[in-house]
């Protein structure tokens, strides 16, 4: 064999080699995320508890099932804007929940409603009952590029970024956010839309992975018929 062929055949296997463990490290990663995908499902089928007892560490309240009590402050709610369901623009609408002997407040998503440029909506239409005892799921801040909110529109907030938020209140904000969950089948007329679970899915990670090994493959054969042809 030629040195010109030889060094041909080094490289596809050392391409084919490359993309086996990189499709090996993305089922990897899928066997990580299926194992997160139970806990966090194992946390969302508990028995609810009660918010306050919840730990400081937000990655192991993370979809935990709480009961909330307490009295909304309509005056400093926020809206979080384009945030589509069943193909429809909206906001969903996040309260401030004070709690009755704590300076601590947490933020609640509240649900869903429609605003035709996914940015404003009348709050004034959606006001429940200020005192609220009910159930949600731990939600934990999350983050963006860009600004996180327009100056001309001081409530409506594109990601609740937790720092951001602690600077536009004038009270302490929990290390996480909670949303509520529908407690029946109707929904009364001024309260929102509520939120579920979003769906545990499992990512991309099996699509790549077929993908790095078909690379894999594809190599292999090439180098074989390279050097037949030769």
């Amino acid at each position: 064999m030629k040195t010109k062929d030889l060094a041909f055949a080094l490289l596809g296997v050392i391409v084919a080699a490359v993309c086996v463990r990189l499709g090996v490290w993305q089922l990897e990663r899928l066997g990580e995320r299926r194992q997160l995908n139970d806990r966090l499902r194992s946390r969302a089928e508990m028995p609810p508890v009660d918010v306050t007892a919840l730990p400081a560490d937000t990655g192991i309240a993370h979809y935990r099932r709480v009961r909330i009590a307490g009295t909304y402050d309509f005056d400093r709610e926020i809206v979080l804007t384009n945030r589509s369901r069943q193909g429809s623009p909206g906001v969903n609408i996040i309260t401030p929940l004070r709690i009755p002997g704590r300076d601590t407040a947490i933020l609640v998503n509240r649900g869903w409603v429609y605003a035709p440029d996914g940015m404003t909506a009348d709050l004034t239409r959606w006001r429940e009952p200020a005192q609220v005892s009910g159930d949600a799921f731990v939600e934990n801040y999350g983050t963006g590029k860009g600004v996180v909110r327009a100056p001309a529109r001081p409530q409506a907030w594109r990601w609740l970024d937790r720092d951001a938020l602690s600077q536009a209140f004038p009270y302490p904000l929990a290390p996480y956010f909670v949303v509520l969950i529908a407690e029946g089948p109707e929904t009364p007329p001024n309260v929102p839309p509520r939120l579920s679970v979003p769906p545990l899915d499992e990512g991309p990670h099996t699509s790549y992975a077929i993908q790095w090994f078909s690379f894999a493959t594809i190599s292999i054969i090439g180098m074989i018929l390279f050097l037949r042809r030769k």
